[in-house]
C-alpha cells in the first residue's frame, strides 16, 4: 500500500470483530441509543500505478439518511448475513456491483458510533484493480477513487464544529477534488491512519 503499510498486529482479526465501545463514544455519549443498530462498511483499497486509492461513493440526494454525502459502501446488518464481513460484501455488491470474489477482506478497524444510531464496523479490504462498477442508481449517485496519501495528509484533515441538539459537536472533514468528505466517513479515514505507517 505504497506509501503506507499496515502496522503489524494492529488490525482486529476477521474472526474476532471488535466488541469494545466505539472510539468516538465520548463525543456522542448523550446521543448514544440503548441499542445501536449494527452496520458495516467496506474500506476498499485499490492498488494503482500512481499509488493506493480508496473507493468512495456519493449518495443520492433523495435518500432519507445521509443524502448527498460521501460514504463507503455499506449498511445495516441483515438477518441473513452470516457476519459483519458478509454485510460489507453484500452491501458493496448491491451498491456498486463489485463481486465478493474481487474483494480480499484484511481485518476490522475500530467501531464507530454515528449520530443516526448506528454502530459501524469498518472492514478493511483489498480490491482487485480489474473490478467494474454497476451502481445502484436509486442509492448511489457516483463512485470514485481518491488517493490514500492525500486523504491521510494531516494538512487536509480539519476538525469542524456545528450545533446539534443544543450543543456544539465536533467532527472531521477532508476536502479533495471538489468533494467534501465529512462526518462518519472522514472519521473512518482518520481511524484508518492509526492502523498504517509510512513505508521505509
Amino acid at each position: 500500500m505504497h506509501p503506507w503499510r499496515l502496522k503489524p498486529g494492529r488490525l482486529h482479526p476477521l474472526d474476532r470483530p471488535p466488541a469494545d465501545a466505539p472510539w468516538n463514544l465520548a463525543e456522542l455519549s448523550d446521543l448514544a441509543p440503548v441499542d445501536a443498530v449494527e452496520a458495516a462498511v467496506l474500506v476498499g483499497l485499490v492498488e494503482r500505478p500512481q499509488g493506493a486509492q480508496l473507493l468512495l461513493t456519493r449518495r443520492t440526494d433523495s435518500l432519507r439518511l445521509h443524502a448527498g454525502q460521501i460514504a463507503f459502501p455499506g449498511g445495516r446488518r441483515d438477518a441473513g448475513d452470516a457476519d459483519l464481513v458478509a454485510t460489507a460484501l453484500r452491501e458493496t455488491e448491491e451498491e456498486v456491483g463489485i463481486e465478493p470474489e474481487r474483494i480480499e477482506p484484511l481485518g476490522f478497524l475500530d467501531p464507530l458510533l454515528t449520530i443516526t444510531g448506528f454502530r459501524v464496523i469498518p472492514v478493511l479490504a483489498r480490491l482487485d484493480p480489474g473490478f467494474t462498477l454497476r451502481l445502484q442508481e436509486d442509492e448511489v449517485a457516483e463512485a470514485f477513487e481518491a488517493p490514500l496519501a492525500v486523504l491521510l495528509d494531516p494538512g487536509r484533515i480539519e476538525r469542524v464544529g456545528a450545533v446539534f441538539r443544543g450543543r456544539l459537536r465536533h467532527t472531521w472533514q477532508i476536502r479533495h477534488g471538489g468533494y467534501r468528505i465529512w462526518g462518519a466517513t472522514a472519521a473512518i479515514i482518520l481511524n484508518l491512519g492509526r492502523f498504517l505507517e509510512p513505508e521505509t
